[in-house]
């Protein structure tokens, strides 16, 4: 029997590398030689705190849900031609049958199937199984990195999508990181004409310039409201609860706000602030129908997800780079490549 080699997390800070079987399609599924997988803080977070909200990691998982590579095999259902396609991986696979996934919404299955989330294994192994219509085919030009950061292009893609950016939109991104640059560069090529990134890391305020927003705020020296800019879309990406408060009462009369950060459960909200100026504050969960878009987008060059990649591993130094971020303020997205 062959076998494959995969990052499991076994509990709080107990990550370890596995032997297990080599997995075999089901009828509509592909097999992928698993070639680029990029941290999400939620590997981050499982790893540290085993939870996150109710979902708790209560048996061994493995990690991962950023990912691309090579179809290697198929079901006895999928056209035999797929094998040698490069794809990336959309890593939640919904029944397809309930009522939220036949109203075209089935990142709300409540049936979802998604990598590295308890107990579904994610995508960090040498070999995956996916079903076949959630393995995109991208170029072959496309880098491996590109193909597998779709993923956080997909949140920004859903996030911009949620907050009706458009032509003519003043957008404000609050938090630098991974998803909250793909958001900004999204909002770029949405339409958007002013597009401000706050965050309090000034190595991640650069990388936002250099991406193309129009202005920066370092929160540890000002405020979002001091800068004077009045945004109709807040994409909250941060996290932090304070920020989100602080960006609430920033935005312009008839705003929109999109929580796309996971911070803690609960939230304090102006809302003194949310009726006066009737203000609409939606939440984000994952994303639907997102991945044509972020091909597009970053196969014609208008999002830079190579840009991001501060750092590559093999799967033996999985967990250095997980913590990449706790130890090097220049972090900003580390890939993993399982073929090292």
């Amino acid at each position: 029997m062959s076998t494959i080699q995969a990052v499991v997390l076994r509990g709080v800070d107990d990550l370890v590398i596995e032997e297990r079987p080599a997995p075999d399609p089901n009828p509509h599924e592909v097999l992928v030689r698993v070639d680029a997988v990029g941290v999400c803080g939620s590997d981050v977070h499982y790893l540290k705190h085993g939870r996150i909200g109710d979902f708790v990691v209560e048996q061994p998982m493995v990690l991962g849900h950023e990912s691309s590579g090579v179809v290697v095999g198929v079901g006895s259902a999928v056209d035999p031609g797929r094998v040698g396609q490069k794809v990336s991986m959309e890593p939640g696979v919904p029944d397809l049958t309930c009522t939220e996934c036949l109203a075209g919404r089935y990142n709300l299955c409540p049936n979802m199937r998604f990598f590295a989330t308890p107990p579904v294994d994610g995508s960090l192994a040498t070999l995956v199984t996916l079903h076949e219509a959630f393995a995109h085919p991208v170029p072959e030009s496309m880098s491996d990195d590109t193909a597998a950061l779709l993923e956080p292009l997909s949140v920004g893609v859903w996030a911009n999508r949620k907050a009706g950016t458009t032509a003519g939109s003043r957008v404000l991104v609050t938090g630098a990181g991974a998803v909250g640059l793909v958001a900004a560069q999204v909002a770029i090529a949405s339409g958007a004409t002013e597009v401000v990134v706050s965050d309090v890391n000034v190595h991640r305020l650069d990388l936002a310039r250099r991406l193309g927003v129009t202005g920066t705020v370092d929160v540890r020296r000002s405020s979002v409201r001091d800068s004077g800019f009045e945004p109709d879309v807040l994409l909250e990406c941060s996290g932090h609860a304070g920020a989100t408060t602080e960006a609430l009462r920033a935005l312009a009369p008839a705003g929109r706000a999109v929580l796309v950060g996971m911070g803690g459960d609960e939230l304090p909200l102006p809302l003194g602030v949310l009726q006066s100026r009737e203000l609409t504050v939606t939440g984000t969960f994952r994303y639907a129908n997102t991945w044509p878009t972020a091909i597009a987008l970053a196969a014609s060059g208008r999002v830079d997800l190579d840009a991001l990649v501060t750092g590559h591993f093999p799967l033996s130094r999985a967990q250095e780079a997980l913590l990449a971020a706790d130890v090097d303020e220049h972090a900003v997205k580390s890939v993993i490549n399982p073929q090292l």
